[in-house]
């Protein structure tokens, strides 16, 4: 499955993956076209994804092959356990939480998850967390505190479920919750935004000492769709919406909102996600390895201080 700006890349991968098949049943007479096949496509992958608009890197966080949380999981951390429930009304699907081992550290692991197939994403609420997945995340918080753990949260989300349900459990208390008590955690923190980063159903995930975010993620406080139908009344307009919001990892480096963009290997990360988790994982380590020799009071204190230091306003005399 290809987005459309993709579709020559995707033809060059198929003839690649094609040749590839034959040089290891020993045709090695291909090695040289398969060679410059290689390079044929990474020159242009880089033309193609150095030239993205908005709305492409909007298409590219949704895009169905995208590595989710639980491949991060997957490839980055050993042992990992997971907890479910959060001791209130049930468990969140929606929500991966649990404990695990990064370079042999243990590490609190929080992230929405979409699921991959129909069922899956049936079953995930396609990444859209009700109040028990953000209770469920609280309460890893707080084990990760007593332990003295770092946490890891990974954003992926198009937002909060709006529905009715989730709106009679406190939907919105569960997400300010969230955001409370990443806010005030005595033990390092990192967030990186891997897919959407829509609302505060995202923000509840992201209030960390160190923010990352792939290259081609969006962070945002509403949907490029959300933004056209208030605004213009005219989901023709998602283009310009995605404009405006300033939701790239780009506009987000440089407005401060995120301390770092990741970049994703051969220009999108769907094309190797393990590449993708390996350059992921060695963000993380660095952060984790800065932030770990700080005292507690220190780490609260320097992320109050970030947020606070957010935006831009006038002061009137």
């Amino acid at each position: 499955m290809y987005l459309e700006f993709e579709r020559e890349l995707w033809e060059l991968k198929e003839k690649i993956d094609k040749l590839l098949g034959l040089y290891r049943l020993g045709k090695e007479e291909v090695w040289s076209e398969l060679r410059e096949l290689r390079k044929l496509f990474k020159e242009k992958a880089k033309k193609v994804y150095g030239s993205l608009s908005p709305w492409d890197r909007v298409a590219l966080a949704r895009h169905p092959r995208r590595p989710h949380t639980s491949d991060f999981i997957n490839y980055l951390f050993k042992d990992f356990t997971e907890i479910k429930g959060d001791g209130v009304y049930g468990d969140d699907p929606a929500v991966i939480a649990g404990i695990g081992y990064l370079g042999g550290r243990p590490v609190a692991v929080v992230g929405h998850e979409k699921g991959r197939t129909t069922k899956e994403k049936m079953e995930r609420n396609f990444g859209m967390p009700h109040p028990e997945g953000y209770r469920k995340a609280v309460k890893l918080f707080k084990l990760a505190e007593r332990k003295r753990i770092p946490v890891v949260t990974f954003i992926d989300t198009p937002g909060a479920f709006p529905g009715v349900g989730a709106e009679e459990r406190g939907q919105s208390r569960a997400i300010a919750e969230s955001m409370y008590a990443m806010a005030f955690l005595k033990v390092p923190s990192v967030a990186v935004v891997i897919g959407e980063g829509g609302s505060g159903g995202a923000l509840a995930f992201g209030v960390a000492n160190r923010v990352c975010m792939l290259e081609n993620a969006y962070y945002s406080v509403i949907s490029p769709e959300g933004c056209a139908a208030i605004l213009w009344k005219d989901q023709n307009k998602v283009k310009e919406a995605a404009k405006a919001l300033k939701l790239t990892a780009e506009d987000l480096k440089e407005l401060g909102v995120v301390d770092c963009v990741i970049p994703e290997p051969l220009g999108a990360a769907h094309w190797s996600p393990k590449a993708t988790a390996r350059l992921v994982g060695r963000y993380l380590k660095s952060c984790l390895n800065e932030l770990c020799s700080r005292e507690p009071e220190k780490l609260v204190r320097e992320r109050m201080e970030k947020f606070r230091a957010m935006g831009a306003f006038k002061e009137e005399d």
